[in-house]
């Protein structure tokens, strides 16, 4: 039986979380720009723990709210919904972080997880993943970074890029080759790499469309929520410091990735929704050539586009969670999922500007910031290209290994 009924506790817990974000955090949002950025965080975050909603998909004996990945699913909808990522900020579940303490609560020792896992989970220490280099892009078996054992220690060397809080780390997570005579997917190992270190040098946060659309921010929104590039010289790290095992630096990666673009797809729904409301709303009351917009077919099928797709979207992230909750994997349905909702939150807010007319191109509205936004959704946590190739591969594999593609196109649901 398939049973798509929330549970009522966490129905509750979103009408909370929904509450607390109108009343406590979207007062906030007109601040930033006005005043140090983290100096909001450090205030939202003591509202935040103050109502108990804290790390939602931490377990309550680490000091979380214990929530499955439905439950947080169901949260995370709501979190979206603030600009600057503020309700993330709140909650400390913001991404690099979440999916970060993810890997380490999987995969640390007892002492990675005392050192580096419980501090995080409290607030006080900020991660990040340094996997992608800019020669490699979506190809990380091209990653050229390299570690050398050194004693007890191991010497890194190399460049990374696009590293999301890369610029503002307590801890890095750092890829790099220390087999090359291994199997492709053996030869990369992750080490928890503590910052400052005069081995790890930040070139730059790397400029982005998103931010050239609505830069009135300021350099320091841009540093806590940057992509840094990052050059490794003679980066000392010692053997202790290895995340998972040696050679398993892929594993950490694919847990991390697993959860992060989970998480990408929970957040371009509300986005989706806030920009669908804005084209219905507006829809209804412009009045062109003596009528509503809205009372047009080609803007009704245009609304209607948007709520079929977002209605699948929904769907599939349900469904997701629902094979995360019960150790399933989801290395397929996570790719389609991740092109077809990158799809359909690109196609919601275009037709919101599009309804919105040259309004909807003005900074007067969040459309054309959320249209620069949108187009990352693309490219980060793999491009569409990488994701359709795998899923296409799935679908040959299966009919050659099964007669049929049903396994590779959601043939487990009916």
């Amino acid at each position: 039986m398939i049973d798509f009924t929330i549970p009522d506790e966490v129905v509750a817990l979103r009408k909370r979380v929904a509450d607390f974000i109108d009343t406590d955090i979207v007062p906030y949002e007109s601040q930033v720009g006005t005043r140090p950025f983290l100096d909001i965080v450090g205030e939202l975050q003591e509202k935040a723990r103050a109502e108990g909603l804290w790390c939602p998909f931490i377990p309550t004996e680490l000091g979380g709210m214990g929530l499955g990945h439905l439950g947080n699913a169901v949260i995370q909808i709501e979190v979206a919904r603030t600009r600057h990522h503020l309700a993330a900020w709140a909650m400390n579940c913001m991404g690099p972080q979440d999916a970060t303490m993810l890997a380490l609560m999987e995969l640390g020792t007892p002492e990675q997880r005392e050192r580096y896992l419980g501090p995080t989970i409290d607030g006080t220490l900020r991660l990040c993943f340094a996997m992608t280099e800019r020669a490699a892009g979506a190809d990380a078996t091209g990653m050229q970074t390299t570690a050398v054992r050194d004693g007890d220690d191991w010497v890194i060397n190399g460049e990374k890029w696009f590293t999301s809080g890369g610029a503002m780390a307590d801890v890095a997570l750092v890829m790099a080759k220390t087999d090359p005579d291994a199997p492709r997917h053996e030869q990369y190992t992750t080490f928890l790499v503590e910052l400052p270190n005069p081995g790890y040098q930040v070139i730059r946060n790397i400029p982005v469309l998103s931010e050239a659309v609505e830069p009135r921010y300021g350099e320091e929104v841009h540093l806590a929520m940057g992509h840094a590039e990052i050059r490794l010289e003679n980066l000392r790290v010692p053997h202790a410091n290895i995340l998972g095992r040696q050679g398993g630096g892929f594993e950490v990666g694919q847990l991390r990735l697993g959860y992060g673009r989970l998480r990408h797809g929970m957040w371009s729904i509300a986005r989706a929704q806030q920009a669908l409301d804005m084209a219905a709303g507006y829809a209804n009351k412009r009045e062109t050539f003596g009528a509503p917009v809205g009372s047009r077919q080609i803007i009704q099928g245009k609304l209607a586009k948007c709520a079929q797709d977002l209605y699948l979207s929904r769907l599939l992230v349900l469904h997701l969670a629902y094979k995360l909750e019960n150790g399933q994997d989801i290395t397929q349905e996570n790719s389609i999922a991740k092109n077809f909702i990158a799809d359909m939150e690109s196609n919601v807010i275009d037709t919101a500007l599009q309804i919105h007319g040259s309004l909807g191109y003005t900074m007067d509205t969040p459309l054309a910031a959320w249209y620069a936004e949108v187009r990352q959704q693309h490219i980060v946590d793999g491009p569409d290209e990488v994701h359709a190739w795998r899923v296409g591969r799935n679908v040959l594999k299966a009919q050659e290994r099964f007669g049929t593609t049903a396994s590779a196109a959601g043939g487990d649901l009916v």
